[in-house]
């Protein structure tokens, strides 16, 4: 089969572990218990297959941030979030089923698969770890499986230092130990190396744009460990086809070229996601790039699309030609044709809130009924390490062209655009991306031009991969929520052939209704609103004032219920009030 049964659960979890407490610490005569289990490989594999299903069953639903705009917005995004009482983030269960198996993976007495699966279960500590520093900062590490009875079940947090360290020893433990064996569907060395940049990249830029300590070590971490990968793993960027980026994601097995680890779907195990309804349907939030976005892709001389005279009040048709390749084949442009068919498509502006349709995923239209998509999504791809290792190298002050070269050329030469310059960047940072308004201003010293162009590198090469939200925090930029929300320009009332195809498919009409073929028929300030009133681009969720809190808002809360339990050993994160005594 081509697709593996490891993102299904075993099961075997819950028979050892019946859920009350009393297992914790007994387990019945007529089960399996620890002393006679992980014996070999068979059992080994079969307790760490549940592992998998700590990754996300998909990332697309849940990319929003300042990058995608949908029908209703995140708290985080609206500024709205509470302290909870619970919260499905600090939830500790598969902390405890993988340190259970490694307190008992020596009963397996083949040395060699006993370091594998050690292996296994340490990559995914590491992913849970990193998972609970990105929400909280500051957590309780915990390196042994805990008993009903044990005075750390009410510890404190330790450190983020602590528990950054620990993840990065269980990482260099996964890839010493993992098979270099390249596999679509299991984690290997090359898996480790590329969370390992990720983890590493994401700590050492959160470190230095939040003041704290030790941020050269990370990014020194990241920028050896995405150059390994690089020298060995044998992962390329893919270039098969016309519309190889397009294809990349839309493809139903992934490809083993670029994506280096994938979540599988295939109905005939039951396993499948709905993204086709996502991009087309009108009852599934109706999700559209945001226009600040659509500015960031280059023209393919490689200059910026918002150096040109009059690029603020240019239609879909004119600011779709001679862009780089991946806005064609990241939205609907003109020209467009969806996958199996003949005709070409225009935006559907009943299905996206923005006009800027997103097709990236999207499938053939046999795969539009409810919860019919069966394309495996990637969750880390070779693209991610080579931009983390161009940002990386860039943020310690050490890149090259010869780095820009190796990471960035490869990318844009798939999609069609001149490659980098080093010197030309930093000799004329974009001032679209170096604006408070548009861009980031944060971003100082020598290499402020090329840290602005990786960073667009990555927004455009990585969206729907559910990376932009941390990208944001790391990069200290959630003032960019507060940001308006805009989508196509129009210039006014009017029909418009948005595909440039020779028929009308949106109409705006004010004061009395016109007779049209257009396919969408919107009235101005009742349907469809416009930024300057009367035309301009067309802008979204303005009933409600979006607020981010620098001082409070780059970490989570944490949940009222276990700082009870701990009688305030777990503290709460600095600005979140949660009207506890301690």
């Amino acid at each position: 089969m081509k697709r593996t049964l490891i993102y299904v659960i075993s099961g075997l979890a819950t028979v050892l572990f019946c859920g009350c407490e009393d297992a914790l610490d007994r387990f019945p005569k007529d089960r399996q218990t620890p002393d006679n289990f992980f014996r070999n490989e068979e059992e080994c594999q079969l307790f760490t297959n549940d592992f998998y299903t700590m990754f996300p069953s998909s990332g697309i639903y849940n990319e929003s941030a300042d990058i995608i705009a949908k029908q209703s917005l995140t708290n985080e995004v609206l500024g709205n979030r509470i302290v909870p009482a619970t919260a499905s983030t600090w939830k500790w269960t598969y902390l405890r089923d993988i340190n259970f198996f490694l307190q008992y993976s020596s009963n397996c007495t083949d040395a060699a698969v006993r370091a594998r699966y050690d292996g296994v279960a340490r990559f995914f500590r590491a992913y849970f770890y990193f998972e609970k520093v990105k929400y909280y900062g500051d957590v309780p590490y915990v390196d042994t499986p805990l008993s009903s009875d044990s005075k750390e079940l009410y510890k404190g947090r330790d450190p983020r230092e602590t528990v950054m360290r620990h993840v990065l020893e269980d990482l260099d433990y996964a890839i010493a130990n993992l098979p270099a064996e390249k596999s679509v569907y299991r984690v290997t060395r090359w898996t480790a190396l590329a969370l390992k940049s990720r983890v590493c990249l994401f700590e050492g830029t959160f470190r230095k744009y939040h003041d704290i300590a030790d941020a050269e070590f990370y990014l020194s971490e990241c920028a050896k460990a995405s150059k390994r990968f690089i020298d060995e793993s044998g992962y390329t960027v893919y270039n098969a086809g016309d519309t190889p980026y397009l294809n990349l994601f839309s493809s139903l097995n992934a490809s083993d070229t670029e994506i280096i680890l994938a979540r599988a779907f295939n109905s005939a195990i039951k396993l499948s996601h709905d993204v086709n309804g996502y991009l087309t349907s009108a009852t599934m939030g109706r999700p559209g790039l945001l226009k600040n976005i659509a500015n960031m892709y280059l023209m393919r001389n490689g200059e910026p699309f918002t150096s040109q005279t009059g690029w603020e009040t240019m239609t879909l048709p004119e600011e779709s030609a001679n862009r780089d390749r991946r806005f064609a084949q990241t939205v609907r442009t003109p020209g467009y044709k969806r996958i199996g068919a003949t005709a070409t498509s225009a935006p559907d502006l009943g299905a996206t809130m923005t006009g800027y349709q997103l097709i990236k995923y999207l499938t053939e239209a046999k795969y539009d009924s409810y919860n019919a998509s069966m394309n495996d999504l990637p969750l880390f791809r070779t693209a991610e390490v080579l931009l983390n290792y161009a940002e990386a190298r860039a943020e310690l002050g050490e890149i090259t062209q010869a780095d820009i070269d190796l990471a960035i050329r490869p990318l844009r030469e798939r999609a069609g655009v001149a490659n980098l310059s080093l010197a030309a960047a930093n000799a004329a940072p974009d001032p679209y991306l170096a604006s408070a308004e548009t861009g980031y201003a944060n971003v100082t010293g020598d290499n402020k031009g090329v840290i602005l162009e990786i960073r667009r590198e990555r927004t455009v090469e990585l969206l729907m991969e559910n990376l932009r939200y941390w990208d944001i925090m790391r990069w200290k930029e959630g003032k960019r929520f507060e940001k308006p929300f805009t989508g196509l320009y129009f210039p006014g009332v009017g029909s418009y052939d948005l595909d440039a195809d020779g028929k009308d498919d949106v109409c705006i009409w004010s004061g009395t209704k016109p007779t049209t073929n257009a396919t969408h028929v919107f009235e101005l300030d009742k349907e469809i609103f416009l930024s300057e009133t009367t035309h301009g681009n067309i802008i979204i969720h303005t009933d409600y004032k979006r607020t981010w809190n620098e001082e409070r808002d780059y970490l989570y809360p944490v949940p009222t219920d276990d700082r009870v339990l701990t009688q305030g050993a777990i503290s709460q994160n600095p600005g979140w009030n949660d009207n506890l005594p301690f």
